[in-house]
């Protein structure tokens, strides 16, 4: 099991958390906890293939991902923005809804595999120079177009969080949407845009799995993935560029088990599948007996707005 292979299957194997954890932290920042990335993930992975099967065109299966990913964030933001309905429990109903969609959309998809149209766009693209550095050039510098796509992305997001005016109203609507509607944001607009974009970035990283990763249509190709991005949410502590990293690491335990078996040593995969869980719980513990007890995410985090109790 060499270093530089297993970094390049790390990475590969992170890229849909990055995109999902990105997600999560669009529409957290608002004050949103949406529990329905896995029901977005998928709608994203079954509409995607659908569409790269049908038009063979690697852009268009992107675009009807993500439109897919943000039409499940928009479900969830219209009843939980302007419905005010439960956040926790319409999350979970969009993940509920998500998989059924999915499973219906794709029984007949099942055994298919990508066009080669689309494989080619898609896959692996080095580049010049960076891709030669010893050990993490293959990892980092030679990988498909997607894998570049989530980078830019994170980079974009911390930019977005930490030095424009608008996502620095985003930030100040997820610590008081009261005090942002006091000074003129206009706090549904802003709830609404993070929350579908980031939707569609949940339905950006199902198509990777389904038009990269596998590349196939299966049931349940998500594989739980959704629920381990919410909690690398926390894990990053909302931090955009943080979730390179954290995604890289719980992409290295997704395949960990696969990599030891390759090299000889049994393990019980159960055990295997149950890591990432195990060490996003200890990380949680370390950092809650760091901060004191205190939840550093953003204060109206899972609090809905009432304008008229201002």
């Amino acid at each position: 099991m060499g270093i530089e292979s297993f970094l390049i299957a790390a990475v590969i194997a992170g890229t849909p958390l990055l995109l999902a954890t990105l997600g999560g932290v669009m529409s957290e920042k608002v004050g949103h906890i949406n529990l329905g990335v896995e029901g977005m993930m998928v709608m994203g992975a079954v509409v995607g293939f659908n569409v790269g099967v049908t038009t063979q065109n690697a852009w268009l299966a992107l675009l009807g991902a993500m439109l897919a990913g943000g039409f499940g964030a928009l479900i969830y933001a219209v009843l939980t923005v302007s419905l005010r309905a439960n956040q926790v429990v319409t999350g979970l109903t969009l993940t509920i809804f998500g998989t059924g969609f999915a499973n219906f959309l794709g029984q007949n998809l099942v055994g298919q595999i990508v066009p080669e149209p689309v494989k080619a766009v898609l896959a692996p693209k080095a580049i010049p120079l960076l891709s030669e550095i010893p050990i993490i050039g293959a990892a980092f510098f030679n990988q498909s177009i997607f894998i570049y796509l989530a980078y830019i992305i994170a980079i974009i997001l911390f930019v977005y969080y930490k030095y424009t005016k608008v996502g620095l109203n985003a930030r100040m609507i997820g610590e008081s949407p009261a005090a942002a509607d006091a000074v003129g944001i206009r706090v549904e607009l802003y709830k609404y845009l993070n929350l579908v974009i980031g939707g569609m970035l949940c339905g950006l990283s199902g198509a990777f799995l389904s038009l990269v990763y596998v590349p196939a249509w299966q049931q349940n190709i998500t594989a739980g993935r959704g629920w381990i991005a919410v909690a690398l949410v926390i894990f990053i502590g909302w931090h955009p560029l943080k979730a390179i990293f954290g995604a890289i690491l719980f992409g290295a335990l997704d395949i960990l088990g696969l990599r030891l078996q390759a090299a000889g040593i049994q393990i019980n995969q159960y055990f295997v599948d149950m890591l990432p869980y195990v060490v996003t719980i200890l990380f949680l513990v370390i950092g809650s007996i760091r901060s004191g007890g205190q939840n550093l995410g953003p204060k109206a985090l899972g609090e809905n707005y009432f304008r008229e109790e201002r």
